[in-house]
């Protein structure tokens, strides 16, 4: 029939995307929305493509070779996609299908001028654009060029930037199949781009406008600059009109050429301001329609607008549903957390439901609302400056937001009697106020470890006998135990204690002896550090393992992750085991992205230790754990003794000495706790994660999963909703896998308003030398040495005196650090983990370094400037 082949337009919307593809489907939708003028046309659908390929068998051997390329690898994919396509070109057109494209065409006229448009079945989405992956044929004319120009699209669906592009999305070449759109062509005076969000900052009501002259050809091709119009409120608030001196235009015999401009037009504007409103108007009703901002392609013809394209700007930040219409502004928790990743569902909602203070996801990821804390002028000025001390870019973030007219209500301060707690493990900004002071007691850190260690082993052992919908009614009086623990005011007031007195040795000493950071060396080897400790004993294991040559052979062609019961049969591997299996017993819970309980833990996959324990042999000596441990007690030993000197020395030193011998005992105190509620948290998450794991062995038993993993894509009510009714939505699961992995090519701000705005802010110094890169200054010390990229923690391959590059670390790289001579990091503050590690163990640090990953090769020589927070690129 010839129906199966064609289809015109006016027949098509988005539910047909299987049949005319993502662009097919989007002009359809388009052409039924009121006011919208879209060109006439049809589809040639994808079942027409599905016979031209079966024609070729040939191709199937080529789509298995191409399915076992690597994304990188540019020759063997431009080789094979060229054979793929050339094959396509080749096949002729089946009588049949040839006949209803014909009569198609002859509806708009049989020598009427035509574009031609590929429309994958993997285009347009709201996940994956794959704008300007196929091809579009302008201009052509009469039946036979336009069937020839089909076959040209369906080949374009190899394209060897369509074949990557595929690939690196993860999307199987099997699956995405080419429709063709075929339209009357128009012959516009102006044609450009509308973006009903702003591009760039991502703010929602903002849009702006890209114009030039003749067909949009030549302002996607880059042939010319275009004007650019910025459209606030129904109004142009900006604009820039440039210098257009070529453009495309539609030849009489079919095809396009370019053509000079005359010189007195070309700084004339494309559109009047009053276009430019009236477009972005059809945009905005367009962007109602889809539900999401859009990327508009236009075209002006005797002052009609007509849409030939509109897709989803797929690269925007998603923006939190906040339930009302009023401006919020929105702090990341990755960025504090050491996290910017994806999380999967199940992850997010077990942070939301163990954190201390309402969380909101976008993007995977999650946001604190402090909109009414920077509403408040005293609360404002507590979060401003809490924050620039962690992390300046957020507080300049902040300060943008602020600087943006009325966009932050001003509130009255809070009444008296109503103090805020500050909670930095939360996971949130802190609120303003701090915590009663305590005493300066190594028994408080000591009472509340315990305490921790007391809530966690009555979790494992009450937890034991909970299954079924009974085990989500017991998590949901855990999660309470959880946050108890987490909000103890005493837990608070250690943390605040630790941190408060870094900040005072670092001011007075600054402003007393003119010295930076002097607290990163005072605070060397603080006691009672889990994080360091968790370094230093991977050295003790590597101690271990070094004295049995066999063990050592083994294990450096692990891949398995029951390696573990291998190691019992070789000579010393007893005693290995039981050094892995003792670090595991203490240290298994935790992992890279170790807030999302649904990563992978050592415990579960402990091949990620084995690398690192292989660096420790090869890079230290017997013992090296004792004793990197003491030298840096006994440097910051020293350090006091010299500080203290030298205020004794000035002006009043007596008292300022005994004002700062105070501190530092206190920051000794204190600081190394700061890292233990991270782990009493995740060790918390294992033992969730465990029953969970249970409750989803059980839900594959009975069919009603196809995998345990499949848990992590639902929420904890969802989860328990499948606990208790046995049911569960496949379709469900597989939207939010498909959402997960798209949320890989987004790039968390570190602040985000209601209005769509992404801040990553900005450092505001032009005290660095040219062409350094500019980050945080976060452990004092200068050490130049080889940058080792390294993006994940399974893949290090550390030599002594490396300096590791990375995009965050959290606690679970911190065995990495004992190896390492320097730290750099594109995430990161002042109080964030790695800085704590790094200044624990001595490292040079420097976070907050935009890009570090990219603009840093592997393997160049670098020099770490930890004390004035940059970075040099050496030659």
């Amino acid at each position: 029939m010839i129906e199966q082949y064609v289809w015109d337009l006016r027949e098509v919307d988005e539910k047909q995307i299987a049949v005319v593809g993502g662009k097919g489907a989007h002009l359809g939708e388009l052409s039924q929305i009121e006011g919208i003028r879209v060109p006439g046309g049809f589809c040639v659908t994808t079942d027409a493509f599905r016979r031209i390929l079966a024609q070729a068998p040939s191709i199937d051997d080529r789509l298995d070779q191409l399915s076992r390329v690597a994304p990188d690898d540019r020759e063997a994919i431009r080789t094979l996609s060229a054979q793929i396509r050339r094959t396509i070109e080749a096949i002729a057109i089946p009588d049949d299908i040839s006949v209803a494209i014909t009569r198609a065409l002859a509806q708009l006229g049989e020598q009427a001028a035509c574009a031609v448009r590929s429309s994958a079945t993997a285009e347009d989405l709201p996940t994956a654009s794959f704008a300007g992956q196929q091809d579009t044929y302008l201009n052509v004319v009469g039946p036979a060029s336009v069937l020839r120009h089909v076959s040209r699209c369906w080949a374009s669906l190899f394209t060897e930037r369509a074949v990557t592009y595929r690939q690196r999305n993860g999307i199987d070449h099997r699956t995405v199949r080419m429709a063709v759109v075929v339209q009357q062509m128009v012959f516009p005076h102006a044609a450009g781009i509308l973006f009903t969000a702003d591009p760039v900052t991502g703010n929602r009501k903002v849009a702006t406008v890209d114009a030039g002259f003749g067909l949009g050809e030549a302002l996607v091709s880059g042939l010319v600059n275009p004007d650019v119009f910025t459209v606030r409120q129904g109004e142009v608030v900006a604009k820039a009109i440039a210098a257009k001196t070529r453009a495309v235009h539609a030849l009489p015999a079919g095809g396009t050429q370019e053509v000079a401009i005359a010189p007195q037009r070309q700084e004339q504007p494309a559109l009047t301001d009053a276009q430019v409103v009236r477009l972005v108007q059809l945009g905005r009703r367009i962007e109602a329609h889809f539900g999401r901002p859009q990327d508009i392609e236009w075209c002006l013809a005797d002052d009609d607008f007509q849409i030939v394209q509109s897709r989803p700007i797929t690269t925007l930040f998603p923006v939190p549903e906040a339930g009302d219409q009023e401006n919020h502004v929105y702090v990341s928790v990755g960025h504090q957390q050491m996290m910017t990743d994806p999380m999967k569902p199940l992850g997010l909602s077990m942070w939301q439901l163990t954190a201390m203070v309402p969380m909101h996801e976008a993007g995977g990821r999650l946001f604190v609302d402090a909109t009414r804390r920077l509403a408040s002028p005293t609360s404002r000025a507590a979060l401003l400056d809490l924050m620039g001390r962690g992390d300046p870019l957020v507080r300049d973030a902040l300060e943008t937001v602020l600087g943006h007219d009325d966009f932050v209500p001003s509130l009255p301060d809070a009444p008296p009697g109503r103090p805020q707690s500050s909670r930095p493990q939360s996971g949130g900004p802190p609120a303003s106020g701090a915590p009663t002071p305590i005493a300066t007691d190594p028994a408080i850190v000591t009472e509340l470890i315990e305490r921790s260690r007391e809530s966690v082993a009555a979790l494992e052992r009450d937890i034991r006998t909970k299954t079924g919908p009974a085990l989500f009614d017991f998590l949901l009086t855990a999660f309470e135990e959880h946050k108890r623990v987490l909000g103890d005011p005493l837990n608070l007031q250690a943390i605040m204690a630790g941190m408060e007195a870094t900040w005072w040795l670092n001011d007075k000493l600054q402003e007393w002896l003119g010295e930076k950071n002097v607290a990163d060396t005072l605070t060397l080897s603080a006691p009672d550090n889990i994080t360091s400790e968790m370094g230093l004993a991977l050295l003790d294991v590597a101690d271990v393992i070094r004295a049995r040559p066999e063990v050592v052979a083994f294990l450096q062609g692990v891949e398995d992750e029951d390696f573990l019961d291998e190691l019992t049969k070789l000579a010393g591997g007893a005693e290995a085991h039981a050094a892995i299996e003792g670090y595991l017993d203490r240290y298994g819970m935790r992992c890279v992205g170790e807030i999302d309980i649904t990563r992978p833990r050592w415990r579960e996959r402990p091949t990620t230790l084995v690398p690192v324990i292989l660096d420790n042999v090869r890079n230290f000596e017997p013992g090296a754990a004792e004793r990197r441990f003491e030298q840096g007690r006994q440097k910051a030993r020293k350090k006091e003794q010299d500080v203290l000197s030298r205020l004794r020395a000035l002006p009043d030193g007596d008292r300022k000495a005994d004002e700062t011998k105070r501190m530092i005992d206190r920051v000794r105190t204190f600081i190394g706790y700061r890292e233990y509620p991270k782990y009493g948290i995740i060790s918390r998450y294992f033992v969730y994660k465990q029953a969970l794991l249970k409750e989803a062995e059980r839900l594959v038993q009975a069919d009603v999963l196809p995998e345990k993993d499949d848990i992590f894509y639902l929420t904890f009510q969802e989860l328990h909703d499948v606990v208790r009714s046995n049911q569960v939505d496949d379709q469900l699961i597989q939207q939010r896998k498909d959402a997960f992995r798209s949320y890989h090519a987004l790039t968390p701000p570190r602040v985000l308003t209601s209005d769509g705005e992404a801040l990553s802010g900005a450092y505001r110094r032009d005290d660095v030398p040219a062409g350094a890169l500019i980050g945080l200054p976060v452990s004092v010390g200068t050490i130049e040495g080889r940058a080792r990229v390294i993006l994940d923690m399974a893949q290090a391959d550390l030599e002594a005196g490396d300096i590791l590059v990375t995009t965050f670390t959290d606690p679970s790289w911190s065995p990495l650090f004992v190896g390492i001579a320097g730290l750099v990091t594109e995430v990161g503050g002042l109080m964030t983990h790695g800085a704590v590690i790094a200044r624990e163990y001595g490292l040079p640090a420097v976070v907050g370094v935009a890009q570090a990953t990219r603009l840093i090769r592997d393997g160049q020589r670098i020099r770490v400037h930890g004390t004035d927070g940059y970075v040099e690129i050496l030659p």
